[in-house]
């Protein structure tokens, strides 16, 4: 029987999700045919374990938007800034169970575009715009990294040696390279170590902005300011901004399908998933909480790298070169996946070492490095990209989607059966409009504050972006 056959069999239209033994036997069939069927291929994809995918998670999670948390608690202040890290750190913790469950239910689902899908009814439409969001999410995510692997490479080197296009070049060419594996546990190996010296980045970042004298740029008697509530004058603008990075580097769900898909046992998820969540809480409010005690509002940048002496500087944001490379290069992996497994869905080449598989593969990798590159340049503001991106994109892909899956979960009135399932109903319908509330809020703001930025700037300069 065909995999369709017996997704069909175990999930009729009628059918909700209830964790049941019998769904859970379903599920496991599903899988095993799967896992079946990919048995005398060359390239097998349901191949992770859950500790494999958590040292995915850990790579996603575990970046150098962490040293925008400093920032961000700079604008909104230490109280708010530990609040909303640990408010995000729920909802997106929540959703992602959601989001998982879902997975169960449909075993069959690839990607975050085949749930956008079935969230609208089935429509192709609603498939190909959930798509392009998809791609457009991920190939901005790899413009951030050339964007940074420029600015650490103009900072390792005091902006002498080369053009910051020419660092954007190198830094993406070296990315196309480590995004050539085509089964993610391929990078699993590589993930675990990204994550283990961005850690070692942040760790020396927090210890060298206690030790140093001064922030980099001090000004004598002005000592650094820091404050528990926002500042006044502090703008609407800018504390949206900041909410945005934190929001950013939380919110990942749009690959956890993809993870998800390439499980060998999809229900050990959660199991990776509360690993990552509890060393992002810690890490994430340390980082913040710490270098904003340390640094100040006046000599705060975004990375906090920014804000440490020369030396300091150096040595800590060297560490984070792995990551730099790594991620962007697991997103573009995760991108060009999509095209390929559409390109080749009903072809041997999906799965055999052939030519045009490999052609074809490096082709697509190369295609959004290439986008990379151009977004990198237009848009040359560490800070005002992650806000950027997760207005555009986390509004969908952290918040609406995940609480129009718990809607089908639940059809209904099963929705409402009872005080508890009531008032989770009512917490995703909120959920829902808090992301089209930062859908809309959140792309004024990034829109409004990348103009205030610009102020003369070019785009494609060669003009230093080092720290």
């Amino acid at each position: 029987m065909s995999e369709e056959k017996i997704v069909e069999a175990a999930y009729p239209e009628d059918s909700s999700f209830e964790g049941t033994s019998d769904s859970s036997l379903d599920v496991e069939k599903v899988i095993g045919v799967q896992i079946a069927q990919e048995s005398n291929h060359a390239v097998k994809y349901r191949t992770c374990s859950w500790q494999k995918t958590a040292g995915l998670l850990f790579s996603e999670y575990i970046c150098l938007a962490i040293l925008s948390f400093p920032w961000s608690f700079s604008i909104l202040g230490m109280a708010p800034g530990i609040i909303v890290t640990i408010a995000v750190a729920a909802s997106v913790q929540y959703t992602s169970l959601i989001l998982w469950r879902y997975c169960l239910k449909h075993p069959e689902v690839r990607d975050v575009c085949d749930i956008g899908k079935k969230l609208f009814g089935g429509s192709q439409i609603a498939y190909n715009i959930t798509a392009v969001f998809f791609i457009l999410n991920n190939t901005f995510i790899q413009a951030l990294h050339c964007l940074v692997g420029a600015k650490l490479l103009n900072t390792l080197t005091n902006g002498h040696t080369a053009c910051t296009v020419v660092w954007s070049v190198v830094i993406a060419v070296i990315c196309f390279f480590v995004s050539l594996p085509r089964p993610l546990s391929q990078l699993s190996g590589l993930g675990v170590f990204s994550a283990a010296t961005m850690g070692i980045a942040v760790l020396l970042a927090i210890i060298f902005a206690g030790i140093q004298d001064h922030p980099f740029g001090y000004i004598p008697g002005q000592e650094p300011l820091v404050t528990r509530l926002p500042v006044a004058g502090t703008t609407y603008v800018g504390g949206m901004s900041a909410f945005l990075n934190i929001t950013y580097t939380f919110v990942g769900q749009i690959t956890l399908p993809s993870f998800i898909a390439e499980m060998k046992n999809p229900k050990d998820f959660p199991k990776a998933l509360w690993a990552v969540t509890i060393a992002e809480v810690v890490v994430f409010t340390l980082c913040g909480a710490l270098m904003y005690h340390f640094v100040g509002n006046q000599y705060m940048t975004s990375p906090a790298f920014g804000s440490l002496q020369p030396v300091y500087k150096k040595i800590a944001f060297s560490f984070a070169i792995p990551t730099i490379i790594f991620l962007g290069s697991l997103y573009s992996s995760v991108s060009s996946r999509f095209v390929f497994f559409r390109l080749f869905r009903n072809s041997r080449h999906r799965y055999e070492n052939t030519l045009v598989a490999w052609g074809a593969w490096a082709a697509i990798v190369g295609l959004t490095w290439t986008c990379a590159f151009v977004i990198a340049e237009v848009i040359p503001f560490f800070s005002d990209m992650l806000s950027l991106m997760s207005s555009l994109f986390d509004g969908w892909f952290g918040f609406i989607f995940w609480g129009m899956a718990y809607l089908t979960l639940y059809p209904g009135a099963k929705k409402w059966a009872g005080a508890w399932r009531s008032a989770e109903t009512m917490l995703n319908y909120g959920i829902i409009l808090f992301g089209l509330y930062i859908l809309v809020a959140g792309t004024y703001t990034s829109i409004k504050s990348i103009i205030i930025d610009f102020n003369g700037q070019t785009v494609f300069s060669c003009a230093s972006n080092g720290l």
